[in-house]
């Protein structure tokens, strides 16, 4: 039996949440466990950081370049944060979809949305919230290294972000990472095997049936 039946088109993996969700981690987490899954590299307009690889981490390109990306609809989805632009780049995507690799995005609500009208039937959306508020904001007291009045700005815009879960296809709770990652997994495994990503499989069906009908 030929092994027609494994080719099938990666999966547009989106993972969002508000800060302090625990998404990072479990995006991660995810990677760890999943060694064929890619992280979506974005390109931006702004300086690296410390410790950053341009290429790992982000590209890093000048305005007119990304400029000319946004105009030649060569981005997914692309946002103006800070000052700075930020963006996904279409090709090494759709190349890594086309050739069955799954690509995750750490990305928030309004780029899930862009990227939804870009590509619907490649995306599956997963929301992770907090437990509890108290533990959202236990959690960024304990990591910030910055004000009560940062933190208040964090929290304030995790209200905004909750507000968009039921734009999601998936929604976890994360009290223990451990159980939130194996819904994930779960999650990545069913989409794996949806339908229409199966390639390969209308071909093995007909070399089953031609098998079939073959015997008399």
């Amino acid at each position: 039996m030929t092994s027609t039946h494994k080719a099938r088109r990666g999966v547009m993996l989106v993972v969002s949440s508000p800060s302090g969700a625990g998404k990072t981690t479990l995006a991660k987490a995810l990677m760890a466990a999943e060694p064929d899954i890619v992280m979506s590299v974005s390109v931006t307009t702004r300086s690296p950081r410390p410790g950053e690889v341009d290429g790992r981490d982000y590209r890093f390109i000048d305005t007119s370049s990304f400029e000319r990306m946004r105009n030649a609809d060569d981005l997914l989805e692309w946002a103006h944060v800070h000052g700075n632009l930020y963006g996904t780049p279409r090709g090494p995507v759709m190349e890594a979809l086309a050739n069955g690799r799954d690509v995750l995005f750490d990305i928030d609500w309004q780029g899930a949305q862009q990227l939804a009208a870009a590509a619907p039937t490649d995306l599956v959306r997963v929301f992770i919230l907090p437990p509890s508020a108290d533990a959202l904001e236990q959690r960024l007291f304990a990591r910030a290294q910055d004000g009560a009045d940062v933190v208040a700005r964090r929290l304030a815009a995790a209200d905004v972000e909750i507000g968009h879960w039921n734009e999601y296809d998936y929604v976890i709770v994360n009290e223990v990472i451990a159980d939130s990652l194996a819904v994930l997994l779960g999650i990545l495994a069913a989409e794996r095997h949806r339908g229409s990503r199966q390639t390969g499989m209308a071909e093995f069906a007909r070399i089953l049936q031609l098998g079939r009908t073959g015997k008399g």
